[in-house]
């Protein structure tokens, strides 16, 4: 397990830190999810896609339905990564940004942190 880099864009006062992992087990994954979540106590979020040859998973982590994993997966699986979790931690800055703007806040936090 290996912190490949990390990435932080700021959309109307709200705050996503993008984290790019290289992973080789579920167990790392886990492992890394609780780790920013004791991290990040006070983030509201902290969707995540992994793939790992064949296991392939994603969370939107209370955001709305297919927000925030299916970008974030969308992302590694245009880029062919594999043995990769990407890990979207988000400070909820108050103004809603709709489905829309959370789909595109979390593809560009995942876009550029493995760039």
């Amino acid at each position: 397990m290996k912190l490949l880099n990390s990435y932080t864009l700021e959309i109307k006062k709200s705050k996503f830190i993008a984290y790019y992992y290289e992973v080789d087990t579920t167990k790392e994954v886990e492992k890394i999810l609780e780790e920013l979540k004791k991290e990040h106590k006070k983030a509201r979020h902290i969707p995540y896609a992994y793939k790992i040859d064949n296991n392939i998973k994603k969370s939107d982590d209370k955001e709305p339905s297919g927000t925030s994993g299916m970008p974030i997966l969308n992302i590694i699986e245009k880029n062919s990564l594999n043995h990769t979790l990407i890990a979207v931690v988000r400070y909820f800055g108050g103004i809603k940004l709709g489905a829309g703007g959370l789909i595109r806040a979390y593809s560009n936090a995942a876009k550029e942190v493995i760039k």
